[in-house]
């Protein structure tokens, strides 16, 4: 049992904590640095360089390995992740572990083998899962009002490793349970966790920022301009993409996967058959993001094309959903964003700025999961640019007005009552 003692944490009590939530982050990121370079540095990469057939089928292999994990190894449960997360969060139970390594295996598999689908959402429920574990075997030196604080320092880890974000790692942990809030707790052991995951993921494989933005950035008062339109259509098409988000969840409740399942992979075959033949390389449509993202910011591709992609890349992600895929979808948001700015970008000539896809990934994980400060955050920290600040904020507050209370979850609260 948790102590009784609900008062404020003692001085000595908040420096335990820290240094307990430090030690598991950095825990946590060691992990996901191992995830991440199983499923996309391995798997995914020896998909994206086979013959275009084998890419085709690979993906609803990776459906097929995630219904067995599900079914074998999770013992029936279902492929929510991130979900899983932020239900709990509001929950006074801890998170269920059992079904931990069979949707670990699953998550792995549909990513690895090409799903549309974001290694974040893993780290979020595999380091809630750690901190949850390791708050068994310390919660009865824990206050009871702390039960909650090392599944979040976990989830907070886990993101800082993914995306080398020590800040975004935090803030979208504390912010995803809610609605376009923050919670408000816990904040500095939840950094601490995601500062130790951030150090793990860097001291392992070094920096590798997601927007390699190179040369002077000037920022004139008609990008400020510019990124405000971005971010209402971005919002626009954020709200589209849960609209099908959401769809695709109810099928996975309504539909027998014996249904879903070759219909996904025939559709997501498709789609990489379309890819191929507008971009020469089919696999770029494939995985979290990553690669689609960096895509968007070559100079050299039309912008109809960079049009075509965002419409492949969303329809991607909900089948891969549809079909039983297991996976997070904050990535694959940033993916559609950084694909809508660009094609904003080129439709006035601006192709070669990497501002509109930088502005335009900031307003969709903005507008997507109703998580505005995160996506500023992860702005400044994935462009090391402070320049990329202001119009990254006002596009993502755009993006939210202009969503309105739609999300990719359904699971978020549109406030902080349970105390976060």
């Amino acid at each position: 049992m948790h102590s009784e003692d609900t008062g404020s944490p003692s001085r000595r009590a908040l420096t335990a904590l820290t240094v307990t939530t430090a030690v598991l982050g950095f825990v946590v990121g060691a992990v996901m640095v191992g995830v991440q370079r199983l499923t996309v540095l391995g798997l995914l990469a020896d998909v994206a360089r086979a013959p275009l057939p084998v890419v085709a089928l690979c993906p609803v292999v990776g459906l097929g390995v995630a219904a067995l994990a599900l079914r074998f190894v999770a013992r029936g449960a279902s492929p929510t992740i991130t979900d899983e997360y932020i239900r709990n969060v509001h929950e006074p139970t801890p998170l269920d572990l059992a079904p931990v390594p069979g949707r670990l295996l699953a998550s792995m598999g549909t990513i690895g083998f090409g799903g549309a689908l974001g290694l974040e959402g893993v780290a979020i429920y595999v380091g809630g899962a750690i901190g949850t574990l390791v708050d068994s075997r310390l919660g009865r030196r824990l206050r009871r009002d702390d039960a909650k604080v090392l599944m979040i320092a976990g989830a907070a880890a886990g993101v800082a490793a993914i995306f080398q974000t020590p800040v975004t790692g935090a803030v979208l942990a504390l912010e995803v349970p809610f609605r376009g809030r923050l919670g408000r707790r816990h904040v500095v052991p939840v950094l601490a966790a995601s500062v130790a995951g951030y150090l793990a993921a860097i001291l392992i494989v070094g920096r590798r920022p997601l927007f390699p933005v190179r040369g002077h950035v000037s920022v004139e008062w008609r990008d400020l301009l510019a990124a405000i339109l971005v971010g209402f259509v971005a919002g626009a098409l954020a709200h589209g993409l849960a609209r099908l988000i959401l769809l695709a969840k109810a099928l996975g409740r309504r539909v027998p996967l014996s249904v879903r399942l070759p219909a996904a992979g025939a559709l997501l075959a498709g789609i990489v058959v379309v890819a191929s033949a507008i971009t020469s390389d089919g696999s770029v449509v494939l995985g979290p993001g990553y690669a689609v993202t960096r895509w968007a910011l070559d100079p050299t591709h039309a912008t109809g094309v960079v049009a075509g992609m965002l419409v492949l890349r969303m329809l991607a992600t909900s089948v891969t959903l549809a079909g039983g895929g297991v996976g997070g979808l904050s990535i694959p948001l940033v993916a559609a964003g950084a694909l809508t700015g660009r094609t904003l970008a080129g439709l006035v000539g601006r192709g070669d700025d990497p501002l509109g896809a930088v502005v335009g990934a900031a307003a969709f994980l903005a507008a997507g999961y109703r998580v505005p400060l995160a996506a500023i955050t992860f702005v400044a920290e994935t462009t090391g640019r402070a320049g990329f600040i202001a119009p990254a904020m006002l596009a993502a507050f755009a993006a939210d007005i202009t969503i309105g209370r739609a999300s990719v979850s359904g699971e978020q609260r549109d406030d902080a009552e349970a105390g976060w």
